[in-house]
């Protein structure tokens, strides 16, 4: 059944065309009738001559890949002005023009278009720039707030290149009245999207729109966050390129958001309690920030008391089986294509209909646009060229790097996931407690009765009270 529906769907893109000519034709004469002058012949339109297509030797993945290819033509590369992914100049030069092309739309704004000519010349989260944006955020926040500061800061792409990201900084409108200086809750949002217009920024800067996910507010965790007296920071982690489901970006991302928020505000956040919480998308970040903070910012390691992360997509190879050709597959294709956009030899794996879909306006959706093709249940082979990708060798390393296999966390752990979660498996979240335990972290597990959305639910008063004694400064438990 799912070759029929790649099969039928090809059809409709490369016959599309003719059949909407054919409607078109303009209708047969009538009769002519005697003694009425005959009128004018119509002029006839120049209708090109269908393309001749033939069906693929079989339904069997090799022959879809192939016909795929055959009946689908390269896409035009109109390619962006963007600092290349590091290491691009040694691409072929067409898939180098590839790898621009499927980055993001520029959203008119440029605290999150542009590139700083000088970004080198900053250190890892040295503030670029930053902007009041209480006007717009406060309504979005609900409950009172004193200021919400957005800042725009360096940071390091997933090879160690400079890059920038943004933050929104949200202050409550109360005193802290606790001891110390007032604690910041770290609010990793699972953004899982792929245009800048989807990230909690850009809403924050810019006002509610239909981009906005519902996770942005749902659960409650920055109001709740407010309440308590926090400040709540919130980063957009896939940075500028949008690179959905890269642990690399997203964790330099949020560690550089922590260092912008102590360089711009040393005075009121330099002796801070910081902890984090971050489910599915947003544990991706998580995951991605602890385990890099010993080498990557370990004057962090004192200040982060503590990490919260659920629904936890730890293990690459395993989501493979799970949500590849099920209704997640728009999601886990969309993934496949963030994590591509830092690691342009995936792009080079891409067949013709998925380099049509990389660069056109798909690459710019949020996860209720392209998760819809979910309900094709199509596997992420159709989109290859080779047979079998997700056991290609480039599969393989991709597995390896984002597992961030033996990086130790530097701060405790809690961690939390769904038992009866079927796309995003409860043993990923399993292997990382063990192996996390293993190398010494104080860490807690917590198997929750549920999917992947009652888990979050069920799971959430938890986890919650966990990071709330973390930036109170008691100390973690260890149940490993």
């Amino acid at each position: 059944m799912r070759g029929w529906r790649v099969l039928v769907t090809g059809m409709l893109i490369v016959c599309g065309p003719t059949a909407v000519v054919a409607q078109g034709q303009p209708p047969v004469p009538g009769p002519v009738i005697p003694g009425l002058p005959v009128p004018p012949a119509m002029p006839q339109p120049n209708v090109p001559a269908a393309p001749s297509v033939s069906l693929p030797d079989s339904l069997d993945l090799p022959d879809l890949q192939e016909w795929i290819n055959a009946v689908v033509p390269p896409p035009p590369i109109v390619a962006p002005s963007m600092p290349a992914v590091s290491g691009a100049q040694d691409l072929p030069p067409d898939l180098a023009r590839l790898q621009q092309a499927v980055m993001p739309s520029a959203v008119g704004d440029p605290v999150f278009d542009v590139w700083p000519a000088n970004l080198a010349e900053y250190a890892p989260g040295d503030v670029i720039e930053f902007r009041d944006v209480t006007a717009t955020a406060q309504p979005l926040m609900v409950v009172p707030v004193r200021q919400v500061l957005q800042l725009k800061y360096r940071t390091t792409d997933a090879h160690g290149a400079p890059s920038y990201a943004t933050a929104s900084l949200a202050i409550p409108a109360a005193a802290w009245a606790g001891p110390g200086s007032r604690p910041v809750l770290v609010n990793n949002l699972p953004i899982d999207a792929l245009g800048r217009e989807c990230t909690a920024g850009y809403t924050l800067a810019h006002g509610y729109s239909f981009d906005a996910s519902t996770t942005d507010f749902i659960p409650p965790t920055t109001q709740l966050g407010l309440l308590r007296g926090y400040s709540v920071l919130i980063p957009d982690h896939e940075g500028p390129r949008m690179a959905y489901a890269e642990p690399f970006v997203a964790g330099h991302a949020v560690l550089d958001s922590i260092r912008a928020v102590r360089n711009q505000l040393p005075a009121e956040y330099g002796d801070s309690h910081y902890a984090m919480h971050g489910y599915s998308g947003g544990a991706i970040a998580t995951r991605g920030a602890v385990a890099l903070i010993d080498s990557y910012a370990p004057e962090l390691g004192a200040v982060i008391t503590g990490a919260a992360l659920g629904g936890v997509p730890a293990d690459y190879e395993l989501l493979g089986r799970s949500m590849n050709g099920n209704l997640a597959s728009g999601i886990f294709l969309a993934a496949t294509f963030g994590v591509a956009r830092e690691r342009p030899e995936m792009l080079a794996r891409m067949n013709n209909l998925a380099r049509w879909a990389a660069t056109s306006p798909l690459k710019d959706t949020c996860a209720g646009v392209f998760a819809l093709p979910g309900v094709l249940m199509l596997p992420i082979d159709l989109a290859s060229d080779i047979p079998d990708p997700l056991r290609s060798d480039v599969a393989a390393e991709i597995y390896e790097v984002t597992r961030m296999r033996g990086m130790k966390s530097a701060v405790p752990l809690y961690i939390y996931n769904g038992e009866q979660e079927w796309w995003i498996p409860a043993e990923g979240a399993r292997n990382l407690y063990r192996e996390q335990c293993d190398l010494g972290v104080p860490a807690v597990y917590r198997s929750v009765l549920g999917e992947h959305i009652l888990a979050a639910g069920l799971g959430y008063p938890e986890v919650l009270h966990w990071v709330d004694q973390r930036l109170q400064g008691i100390p973690a438990p260890d149940e490993c």
